[in-house]
């Protein structure tokens, strides 16, 4: 692929003066750029589906869901993966992210590790990558080197694989079992794809990861029902979601939590169900966590 004919390189014929523009007019000019955002990701809505779909089921099998991708497109990675135990209570390690250069390349870019194939596969043979997991690639250009290595090792593995990029017919794409490209057209500021192609990367990570965690049980009409209580706002959310499922008291709510150990999700079936902790923990395991199902065994 080569780099001038690359989408994301292009030049966005609407902000040639940006250099001489007023603040008001530079942000304008963003907010119309990214007006269109929302539909250039709809084209890829059935690929999208199809990774979360393989992340539920390997989350079943007991597998993972990998990211992988260098710079700004690795740390959006990390952000999705780190968002999900508390918003899902799920253990860290199901969710995984990775970037190129380690953790210190979170804020400080690291010289040359996104140019080494060897090091995608180095970091995903390091996490005792299985042919159970997912992997999913994210590039902008879809070319990076160390997304591209990770991805070659990850199909010898037998891994499900799937590349984000935001130019068609990518290296990476190429290479993947689903490629999800969504073309967010000519940056702003010419090669800074931490704007349009950032947005739109966040999007499918976003899609990805919460309708997995949907399918996994992970919700309940929609409300998320193994919010993690870690402070005194996440507190009182639960006892919202409990409410909201139940129609109960904020006072009920708050005993019904505590009866059922903290867990949300077992004490909206006790109560729905009106049994014991016991009783609504084995209809969820019945249902493998899902509380609708668990509701219509009782």
């Amino acid at each position: 692929m080569h780099f001038k004919m690359m989408m994301t390189e292009s030049r966005n014929r609407k902000t040639m003066d940006l250099d001489i523009w007023s603040a008001l007019q530079i942000v304008t000019a963003m907010n119309a750029e990214d007006a269109g955002l929302a539909k250039a990701v709809q084209p890829a809505l059935g690929a999208i589906a199809q990774v979360a779909e393989w992340a539920a089921a390997a989350f079943g099998q007991g597998g993972r869901l990998i990211y992988m991708g260098a710079g700004t497109s690795g740390r959006l990675g990390v952000l999705d993966a780190s968002e999900c135990p508390p918003t899902f209570g799920v253990p860290p390690e199901q969710i995984v992210g990775l970037i190129a250069g380690g953790d210190v390349a979170l804020r400080s870019a690291a010289e040359g590790a996104e140019d080494d194939e060897n090091l995608g596969r180095y970091d995903l043979q390091a996490c005792n990558l299985k042919a159970v997991d997912v992997v999913v690639g994210i590039a902008a250009s879809g070319r990076t080197p160390y997304v591209l290595g990770g991805l070659a090792y990850a199909t010898e593995l037998g891994c499900h694989t799937a590349a984000i990029s935001c130019n068609a017919a990518s290296p990476a794409g190429r290479i993947v079992q689903c490629a999800i490209e969504v073309i967010a057209g000519a940056e702003v500021l010419t090669g800074s794809t931490r704007l349009k192609a950032g947005t739109v990367q966040k999007m499918v990570l976003n899609m990805i990861s919460t309708a997995s965690m949907v399918l996994s049980g992970k919700a309940y009409q929609n409300l998320m029902v193994d919010v993690v209580q870690s402070n005194e706002k996440l507190h009182r959310r639960a006892e919202t979601i409990v409410v909201e499922a139940t129609g109960v008291a904020q006072e009920e709510a708050r005993v019904a939590i505590e009866a059922a150990g903290g867990q949300v999700k077992v004490a909206i079936v006790m109560l729905l169900a009106q049994c014991g902790r016991g009783r609504a923990e084995s209809l969820l395991v019945q249902a493998n966590g899902h509380v609708r199902t668990a509701l219509q065994r009782e």
